[in-house]
């Protein structure tokens, strides 16, 4: 069964208010229009809305929190949530080559696959690496126990294959030009080759003003 107050983020005595406005937020951020009709943003869109139509309604969220409570009761939730397995097809991988992983999970009510979100206990998924970061792809496997707020997670790290030395090459100066995430450090998402360039006319300058005081 399904956890709609974990798909909109919200307690499970949230208002109506709290409802809606978990809906607003997060209906905007997977709208499919806004994602270039992504299926997995179309996915997660889908479980958003299916999620507000029963909670916002008050007759239907009354008796999904009673099968939820049945449900809980009936889990062993006595026992710690484990991850049986969780594996990639490859370890090592291009820009854009096809990735399959598995999982399966035991005794586990909330399952998350990052960066892809909610999953069922056991599956496969096939996707392709369309960024790496720092020539890495990260995924991470949750299984939580929500009763016992007991959460294991694994890890698969890909790591980034070039098929030859220039290809490589053009990736990083590619990635030298490119406009990075705004930080406290750069406030602006200055590319790379920016920061370099100033950070080597400040040395210049230090060296400049230390060779003239050493002259003088």
């Amino acid at each position: 069964m399904k956890d709609y107050y974990y798909f909109l983020g919200i307690s499970y005595d949230a208002s109506e208010e709290d409802i809606k406005k978990a809906y607003r937020k997060l209906s905007l951020k997977y709208h499919p229009d806004k994602n270039d009709n992504d299926a997995f943003f179309g996915d997660r869109f889908r479980e958003i809305q299916e999620a507000y139509e029963t909670l916002s309604d008050i007759s239907r969220r009354r008796a999904y929190d009673q099968n939820l409570e049945s449900q809980q009761k009936s889990f062993r939730y006595t026992i710690p949530p484990s991850i049986k397995t969780f594996s990639a097809n490859k370890i090592h991988a291009k820009k854009g080559e096809e990735i399959i992983i598995n999982w399966q999970t035991q005794n586990a009510d909330i399952v998350k696959v990052l960066p892809f979100g909610l999953e069922k206990a056991y599956g496969e998924r096939i996707f392709k690496i369309t960024e790496f970061k720092d020539g890495k792809f990260q995924l991470l496997l949750h299984a939580t126990n929500s009763l016992l707020h007991k959460t294991i997670v694994q890890g698969i790290t890909i790591t980034e294959v070039f098929e030859n030395n220039s290809e490589k090459f053009m990736d990083r100066a590619e990635d030298l030009f490119k406009t990075q995430s705004r930080t406290v450090m750069n406030p602006y998402g200055q590319p790379k080759i920016i920061r370099i360039g100033i950070a080597i006319i400040v040395l210049l300058a230090v060296i400049y003003f230390f060779i003239k005081v050493w002259i003088n």
